[in-house]
């Protein structure tokens, strides 16, 4: 039996994926048991996500001691160790993804985002990840960086489906969206089943709350403090209504009638940072069809619990939102200084996720060897 709260969320048009893969949670049953009790129609990894996976040893050591036999290095080790959970992720949910016609039942993974800047190198290893995991329903993640825009458009332009990551701006979203136009433009000229390559473009939500509710608490005054916690939904809701924008565009009719699916917006980053906020914040305020919202199994677990699904909390709020965003200019908040600056923490944050994972393999490997 579904959650109720899950189930409510799902029959609103709300694609519900995990945000977090591990081989305990392979091996375990416990991805199996969200599927089938929460509603989990997909799962997004991340190089932070792999990094914490990869402390629990015991699940890799098999695996890391026939790598080190064969003499592998920490690099070629990763990309066996991570690209075998996500095939094992994806015959898991082959089934959902046969049954929901290739829309859902799909698993994410990066490229090594050192190649964020890096647009020949990032079609490159997004060409490699997709040929290594050799499943029809695999994702493959490349950063929305400026130069990662020609190398998402590369990649679909190849037949391979990508999910867009690290979003925060409503101009870098746009762009997006010529990306993916272009490169679903690109797999038609190429003789490529539009039906069979999907897109989604991952907004992040939380970390524009947490930088601008710094600046607001800064600044103090009553008309700061009372838009805390209002930017992260007001930004996202204002994607949405771009999304509604180019479903119309005869742009994308032309595709679509040639068979291909549209790119979703896909809420990342939905986990509340400030825990003055419901905790369900980012999930029951971004309720609208056709999105997926990818959650850390804590927000899952408290959608489950007592999450409140009411209906599409999107549609109609886009005056509201711009509301919010002009009266944060007002009080000299600097929105495109902010998305910016978060673009930037976010590639270090996963470049030291992967300096992390690439020293734990490496001490794993030379252990190995040693006994």
């Amino acid at each position: 039996m579904s959650n109720p709260n899950t189930q409510a969320l799902s029959t609103a048009g709300v694609s519900i994926w995990l945000d977090d893969l591990s081989r305990e949670r392979l091996t375990s049953g416990s991805l199996a048991a969200l599927i089938a009790e929460k509603n989990v129609v997909g799962v997004t990894t991340n190089p932070s996500i792999f990094a914490a996976a990869l402390q629990d040893g015991a699940s890799y050591a098999e695996q890391v001691a026939e790598l080190a036999a064969a003499g592998a290095d920490a690099e070629a080790a990763i990309f066996e160790i991570t690209t075998t959970d996500v095939a094992n992720a994806c015959d898991l949910f082959a089934p959902v993804h046969a049954a929901s016609d290739g829309i859902d039942g799909r698993v994410s993974i990066e490229v090594d985002p050192r190649l964020a800047r890096d647009t020949a190198g990032t079609i490159a290893e997004a060409a490699k990840l997709h040929a290594k995991v050799d499943r029809a329903n695999v994702l493959i993640k490349i950063p929305a960086t400026v130069e990662g825009l020609e190398a998402i458009s590369a990649t679909l332009a190849a037949g391979i489906g990508v999910n867009v990551t690290l979003i925060f701006s409503l101009a870098r979203y746009r762009a997006v969206i010529n990306a993916w136009l272009t490169g679903m433009e690109g797999a038609l000229a190429n003789g490529h089943d539009l039906s069979t390559i999907s897109s989604v473009a991952s907004f992040f939500v939380s970390r524009v709350d947490s930088e601008i509710d710094g600046r607001l608490n800064a600044l103090g005054s009553d008309a700061a403090l009372g838009l805390r916690g209002k930017a992260g939904l007001a930004n996202a809701r204002l994607a949405y209504q771009i999304f509604e924008e180019t479903t119309g565009s005869e742009r994308f009719k032309l595709l679509a009638a040639a068979g291909a699916q549209v790119q979703r917006p896909l809420w990342a980053s939905t986990g509340v940072k400030d825990p003055a906020y419901p905790d369900t914040l980012y999930v029951t305020g971004l309720v609208a069809a056709h999105v997926v919202n990818t959650m850390p199994e804590k927000t899952l677990d408290a959608l489950a619990d007592h999450g409140q699904v009411t209906g599409d909390t999107v549609s109609g709020s886009y005056a509201e939102s711009n509301a919010v965003l002009d009266d944060l200019a007002g009080l000299g908040i600097d929105y495109h200084q902010v998305v910016e600056q978060l673009e930037v923490e976010g590639l270090a944050k996963f470049d030291a996720s992967w300096i992390e994972v690439i020293d734990d393999v490496k001490a794993a490997l030379a252990e190995s060897t040693s006994k």
